[in-house]
């Protein structure tokens, strides 16, 4: 399926890139290709990612950078000063995309309140493009009421080959909108899975990097994490793996819906 984004279709999750460690692998990953780069106010990492920017050398303007606001930050008061703080965190003027990261949990904070509170921060010029993450299919069908459908350029949520998430992607390519993939890989275990170890030794590459080539095909972003330079190599090889239509076949037989993150303040999932 065809790819129409401005968010590069394969970027690099920074969850656990924490410390020192954690700078390195984000240095080896530039250094490797990656310049999509996902954070997050909760990870920890906002400074971790902007340091590795300026250490690389290379352009602000060669990144795309993506941040989320917490859940904890959603109210009112809170929102907009949250977005302040994670430029000045990360060292930029603004962010390529900015993410609500959860919704209210029992709408603790009103939704129109954070959503229109994302819309400002793309009005102050913060965030190039502004998206959501963790949103089900009636919360989408609300922001797109509120902001209407362009304003929105992704949705965030957990998809993998074991959990492909008929219902919502369905929907969101009805929509034209992209889903972003967190936990792609589903924390490494689909790199012993037979199926996709069979179809990587057709490619020459590594299950996981099938994994992700699959869910490119399929039309979603993904931003599969690691600190391992093999790992992260291996990675970003899946840009150059062409499925083919029957391998594409046989790897959708393997969704379960099985879900890794599902906090007690998620959502109703539709998948």
């Amino acid at each position: 399926m065809s790819y129409n984004s401005p968010i590069p279709q394969l970027g690099l999750g920074t969850f656990g890139r924490t410390g020192d460690e954690g700078m390195q692998a984000i240095l080896t990953a530039i250094e490797i290709g990656y310049r999509h780069i996902d954070t997050a106010q909760s990870y920890d990492t906002e400074s971790n990612v902007g340091e590795a920017i300026r250490r690389s050398g290379l352009p602000r303007s060669d990144f795309f950078v993506t941040t989320k606001v917490a859940d904890t930050n959603l109210a009112k008061p809170d929102f907009l000063p949250s977005v302040e703080k994670s430029l000045e965190t990360i060292g930029t003027d603004r962010v390529d995309l900015l993410l609500i990261h959860w919704p209210s949990e029992n709408d603790q904070v009103p939704f129109e309140d954070y959503v229109m509170a994302l819309a400002e921060a793309k009005q102050r010029g913060w965030a190039k493009h502004i998206g959501v993450s963790n949103f089900p299919i009636a919360l989408l069908a609300k922001s797109f009421a509120l902001l209407g459908r362009e304003s929105i350029a992704t949705d965030q949520v957990e998809i993998h080959p074991y959990l492909q998430a008929p219902r919502l992607a369905s929907y969101c390519r009805e929509k034209g909108l992209i889903l972003t993939a967190y936990q792609p890989l589903y924390k490494g275990a689909v790199n012993d899975d037979t199926l996709l170890k069979i179809i990587a030794a057709e490619h020459g590459v590594t299950a996981a990097a099938v994994a992700l080539a699959f869910l490119m095909a399929e039309g979603h972003a993904v931003i599969p994490a690691s600190g391992s330079e093999r790992n992260l190599k291996a990675n970003f090889a899946a840009r150059d793996v062409a499925l083919t239509a029957d391998e594409i076949a046989r790897i959708r037989t393997l969704d379960r819906s099985i879900r890794h993150i599902n906090p007690t303040k998620s959502p109703r999932w539709d998948d």
